[in-house]
């Protein structure tokens, strides 16, 4: 006979804690699963990301193009100069791409920055060696190729070694690239580098040296940079000018403007002999003489003294009420 009981509800209450419970840790299984797939994908990435370094991907895609022999230069050569033939072209310039990889790392020396900048400018280079390239002549490509890439290498450091350039003449850019090599071998045979003696070994003035040893040891500064960190004062600040300022000029532009206008609105308030005085006496660069205005008037030289200060008087009360700032303006009695 089979026992066949009925569960009581304390059972009941049992199996269903039990039921939530696993459902519970089936639920934090699931989360805990998918955030560490989550951790693994992104260490994954950043990991490919960090790895990624475009100098050695683009050495590794340049390495595919073999070199080419004597003869199969002057054939692609004679193909360009002859039928413009873009595919001969494109075959003589990747088989050059690490004759510019060499050539820039020579230079790197020099500029110490992003090597990839340097090779792009010697790529333009060969490009144009590509174009000019005479196949008929007893020269070797790469050797004719390498004056081309150089020049494009050069240009670029001398226009961005500084925010102003540097070298714009022939002699400041033989200087850029040769001044400290000439100082170092003085030194190393015993002489001190003087200006005098650097002059007569590199061929140009003394005032050419000085000015390019200090170009070259001093770097761009901002006139708005702060002196310090927790300074509001600007480096310009501390320069002093003989020019006046663009503000200034354009505040006295305004202020002779404006007395300009005053002032012929008060030569309509004269009388005529008040506005012969004002015109010969006061308002002119070659004043007549007292006697002058006084005879022509029949009046003595004192009166046309006392008719002078009176006009003076009367446009300075006149400024001054027609004008609201004028009490601070730099004027005079004359």
């Amino acid at each position: 006979m089979a026992d066949t009981k009925k569960k009581t509800s304390k059972e009941e209450d049992n199996d269903k804690a039990v039921a939530e419970t696993l459902d519970g840790v089936l639920e934090e299984t699931e989360v805990q699963q998918k955030e560490a797939k989550n951790k693994a994908a992104t260490v994954e990435r950043d990991k490919s990301l960090v790895e990624y370094d475009p100098l050695q991907r683009y050495l590794a895609e340049i390495n595919q193009y073999r070199l080419l022999t004597r003869e199969e230069e002057i054939d692609l050569g004679k193909r360009i100069r002859e039928n413009g033939d873009k595919e001969a072209a494109y075959t003589l310039a990747t088989a050059n791409l690490r004759l510019v990889v060499k050539i820039a790392l020579e230079f790197q020396r020099v500029w110490m920055q992003n090597l990839l900048d340097l090779i792009q400018e010697g790529n333009i280079g060969l490009m144009h060696a590509v174009q000019k390239f005479d196949p008929y002549k007893n020269v070797k490509f790469s050797y004719y190729a390498s004056f081309w890439i150089k020049a494009y290498i050069l240009k670029f450091i001398m226009d961005n070694w500084r925010l102003v350039k540097i070298g714009t003449t022939q002699g400041q850019r033989k200087l850029f690239f040769k001044l400290k090599k000439e100082k170092q071998s003085l030194i190393d045979q015993g002489f001190i580098p003087q200006p005098k003696l650097l002059s007569d070994r590199l061929g140009v003035s003394e005032q050419e040296i000085n000015e390019m040893d200090q170009r070259l040891d001093g770097w761009d500064l901002s006139l708005d940079e702060p002196l310090k960190d927790d300074s509001d004062t600007e480096r310009g600040e501390f320069f002093s000018s003989n020019a006046e300022s663009v503000e200034n000029q354009m505040a006295k532009k305004e202020v002779e403007g404006l007395l300009k206008e005053k002032v012929a609105e008060f030569r309509q308030q004269l009388s005529p002999r008040e506005l012969e005085i004002f015109d010969k006496r006061i308002f002119t660069d070659t004043p007549q003489t007292l006697q002058d205005i006084g005879d022509k008037y029949d009046i003595s030289r004192e009166r046309v003294r006392q008719l002078e200060k009176n006009i003076v008087k009367k446009m300075r009360a006149f400024f001054e009420r027609e004008i609201p700032d004028f009490a601070s303006m730099n004027t005079t009695d004359s």
